[in-house]
C-alpha cells in the first residue's frame, strides 16, 4: 500500500510533488499542493375586512424541497462505540517553516466504507485517555477532499489540520489532544473515524449558481472539497457553469493553504472561479487597516450585495466566528441604504438556504 500512496501522492513545502488520480474521474493536469423576496419597509395601507371561513381541518404539510445536493446523503454510519478503523497513508505540512503555526493535510484509508459528501465532517477519536482515565471524546472536523478522495477512487478522505499548541495563564504550554495527534500520525498509524456527519454545508444543486466561499485558516477545508468537484472532476450528472468565488484569510502569507491549487483552478477556468486573499499581518487597505477577510470582502460589496439579491447565489462560512460581525455590518449598511432589514433578509436567506455557516 505504501508503494500505491508513494506513487500517487507526495507533498512538501518548498516545491511539492504531483497528486495524480484517475483520468476517468479526475483532470488530468498534476495538482501541486503548498430569494427570498426583499423585505423593504413597511408601507401603511388601508385593507379592507374581510369574512373568512374557518376550516378545522389542519392544512397538509408541504414537502420541502432543499435546494443542495441532500439526496443520498449518508449520517452517522459509524458512531463512537463502533467507529471505522482508518489507516494513515500521507500526512504533509503545508505551511512554510517561518509560519505562525503549524497546518497538515493527512489522507486517510476509508476502502469506501465512508461515504461521504463535499461539505460533510467527520469524527476522530484519539488514542489514549483523558485525566479520568476514560477515552478521549471524539472531535469534529470538516473534511478537506471531494467525495471522490484525493486519490479519485472514493476510497480516501482527507483532513486539514492546525496543530494546536498554546501557553495557559499558569505559563504551562498546552498540546490539543486531538490536533496534535493528528499532525504526528505516520504513514501505517491507524485511526478510529466516526460519522460522516453534517448537511448545512452541502453543495446546491443549481449548477449555474455563484457560490461565494468565506474561510478563515482551516476552515479552507470544506470549501476545498467542493472546488475540486467542480473544477478537477468531471461527473455525468453535475457540470458546473457559474461562479465560484473564494475569500481565503490567515495572518501571513507562508500561512496560505493550497494556493497552487488554487492558481491551477483559475488558470483552467478563468470565467469561472475567482479568488482573494486577506493576509492580516502583512496588508493593509487604503485606510491602513489590517487585511481580514471582511475587510477584503468590503473593496468587492457593491458586487457582493448585488450578488446576494439573486436566488441563485450561496453563501458559505468557515473558520473563526469573528468575521462573521464584520460581514454583518458590512452587508447591513448596503441593505439600510436600500430600505432593507439586513436581519430579516439573512434569515430569509438561511431559510432559503443560501446562508450556509459553520464557525467556531
Amino acid at each position: 500500500m505504501a508503494a500505491a500512496v508513494s506513487a500517487a501522492v507526495s507533498l512538501s513545502t518548498s516545491k511539492s510533488a504531483s497528486l495524480s488520480a484517475r483520468t476517468s474521474i479526475i483532470s488530468p493536469e498534476r495538482i501541486n499542493f503548498n430569494k427570498a423576496s426583499l423585505h423593504y419597509k413597511n408601507v401603511s395601507s388601508k385593507v379592507a375586512p374581510i369574512r373568512a371561513e374557518v376550516s378545522t381541518e389542519a392544512p397538509p404539510k408541504k414537502e420541502k424541497h432543499s435546494k443542495k445536493q441532500e439526496e443520498g446523503v449518508v449520517v452517522n454510519k459509524f458512531r463512537p462505540k463502533e467507529p471505522y478503523i482508518g489507516k494513515c497513508l500521507l500526512n504533509t505540512k503545508i505551511t512554510a517553516d517561518d509560519a505562525p503555526g503549524e497546518t497538515w493535510h493527512m489522507l486517510f484509508s476509508t476502502e469506501g466504507e465512508v461515504p461521504y459528501r463535499e461539505g460533510q465532517s467527520i469524527g476522530i477519536i484519539p488514542d489514549g485517555i483523558d485525566k479520568n482515565g476514560k477515552p478521549h471524546k471524539l472531535r469534529l472536523y470538516s473534511i478537506a477532499s471531494s467525495a471522490l478522495g484525493d486519490l479519485g477512487d472514493s476510497k480516501t478522505v482527507s483532513l486539514c489540520v492546525k496543530r494546536l499548541i498554546y501557553t495557559n495563564d499558569q505559563g504551562e504550554i498546552v498540546k490539543g489532544v486531538c490536533s496534535n495527534f493528528l499532525c504526528d500520525l505516520t504513514p501505517g498509524a491507524e485511526v478510529k473515524i466516526t460519522g460522516p456527519v453534517g448537511k448545512e454545508m452541502l453543495l446546491p444543486k443549481d449548477p449555474n449558481a455563484t457560490i461565494i466561499m468565506l474561510a478563515t485558516g482551516t476552515g479552507i477545508a470544506p470549501f476545498r472539497s467542493f472546488l475540486w468537484k467542480i473544477f478537477f472532476e468531471k461527473h455525468d450528472d453535475y457540470k458546473f457553469s457559474g461562479l465560484a468565488w473564494l475569500f481565503l484569510g490567515v495572518p501571513t502569507s507562508s500561512s496560505l493553504l493550497y494556493k497552487d491549487e488554487f492558481t491551477k483552478m483559475k488558470s483552467k477556468s478563468p470565467d469561472n472561479f475567482r479568488v482573494d486573499y486577506a493576509i492580516s499581518r502583512e496588508e493593509t487597505n487604503a485606510k491602513g487597516e489590517k487585511m481580514y477577510i471582511q475587510t477584503r470582502m468590503a473593496e468587492y460589496a457593491e458586487e457582493l450585495w448585488e450578488l446576494l439579491k439573486k436566488d441563485n447565489t450561496y453563501i458559505y462560512m468557515c473558520g473563526l466566528k469573528g468575521m462573521e460581525k464584520g460581514i454583518d455590518d458590512i452587508m447591513g449598511l448596503l441593505a439600510a441604504r436600500d430600505g432593507i432589514d439586513w436581519v430579516e433578509y439573512k434569515r430569509q436567506l438561511k431559510r432559503g438556504e443560501q446562508w450556509n455557516v459553520e464557525v467556531y
